[in-house]
């Protein structure tokens, strides 16, 4: 089969490899028919995730149909057409019983193994491990566009964003960063019952692109521009929003979100830091904050599908550009250069 192959920090390949085969009784082999590029793989290709060693097929997103399925699976069967989460989890170890799924005990304390510990969906087909647990099935009328979507970019921002960030009725809501997962918690946090809605960014494009997920306000990023004092004022009060959502990972955005809160207020911290940040607690032990981090379950994708099966979102907005297979070079060459490609995700179908 062809695959995108990752051959060290800088250097993939679009290439011939072996077929996946089945190696647990709990596997299925599914034939990718759509999959996406995050900025993980992204930040693999620089390095940052050493993790990844050369020969890996990168991609932990897709949908596909189910070619093979082992003995001890009971739910998915061949045939079967499929989301692929991007959390792997076994659903019999403590912690994923508890829901913390991303950090499943059989798989080594880690649920996200495509594409970083084990070969991933940028594949024309992938080895699904636990897979009566890691694949949903994709209902007609949901389209395989929407479906991938629903794999990582979808439940991140919802879950580590809107939930994490326990929004509720009546609250405003500011996002720090208006890329797919900041426009993932934009598209999310209105049905969970924010009134305002407020995106932040330093890019034109993608502000007007928040308005359709779902923002209410925006504030650009410039010159002279005090963002804080701008999200204060958009407040109910003038005290600050109630939630702050971080969706870049940088020092300042960070700062952005921690400032721009009310006392009793939270920031939910959905950005990659590849650097440490200040918290100034000296200054707000006082203020009775929440900050909440984490790495994405998926185990809201089911009730995420059933918004969009009743029309609530439409997580294929946030497709922008679509490539075939054999254009998946080209579909990361645009993703690398998303602000000036003015691409949110990428779709690459067979």
């Amino acid at each position: 089969m062809k695959a995108l192959v990752y051959h060290g920090p800088g250097q993939k390949s679009w290439e011939d490899v072996p077929d996946p085969k089945m190696e647990n009784s709990t596997d299925a082999i599914v034939k990718v028919e759509t999959t996406t590029i995050c900025g993980t793989d992204l930040h693999i290709l620089k390095g940052d995730v050493p993790a990844v060693t050369d020969g890996r097929i990168l991609g932990h997103e897709g949908v596909g149909v189910v070619t093979e399925v082992g003995p001890e699976c009971e739910k998915v069967k061949v045939g079967d057409r499929v989301i692929i989460s991007c959390i792997s989890k076994c659903m019999q170890c403590d912690f994923c019983r508890s829901g913390l799924t991303s950090h499943c005990k059989t798989l080594g304390g880690i649920g996200w193994i495509f594409g970083h510990l084990i070969d991933g969906t940028q594949a024309e087909y992938v080895r699904v491990p636990f897979a009566d647990h890691g694949l949903i099935p994709l209902p007609e009328g949901v389209s395989a566009e929407q479906g991938t979507m629903l794999s990582d970019i979808l439940p991140t921002g919802y879950e580590i964003g809107v939930l994490y960030g326990g929004v509720k009725d009546g609250d405003v809501v500011a996002v720090v960063g208006s890329g797919p997962v900041g426009l993932a918690a934009i598209m999310t946090a209105g049905p969970a019952g924010a009134s305002e809605v407020i995106a932040v960014d330093g890019n034109a494009y993608r502000l007007e692109e928040a308005k359709k997920f779902g923002a209410t306000q925006t504030v650009a990023v410039g010159a002279g521009v005090d963002v804080v004092a701008e999200l204060k004022r958009l407040s109910r009060d003038g005290l600050g929003v109630d939630v702050a959502i971080e969706a870049v990972g940088l020092p300042a955005t960070f700062a952005t979100a921690l400032d721009s809160i009310r006392p009793g207020g939270r920031v939910a911290n959905v950005g990659v830091h590849g650097k440490p940040v200040e918290f100034p607690i000296d200054r707000d032990w006082i203020n009775n904050i929440t900050i909440t981090t984490g790495l994405v379950n998926a185990t809201s994708a089911p009730a995420l599908l059933e918004k969009i099966t009743a029309g609530e979102i439409d997580p294929a907005k946030f497709v922008t550009h679509s490539f075939t297979f054999d254009q998946m070079i080209e579909a990361y060459d645009t993703f690398a250069n998303a602000a000036s490609e003015h691409a949110l995700k990428v779709i690459i179908a067979a």
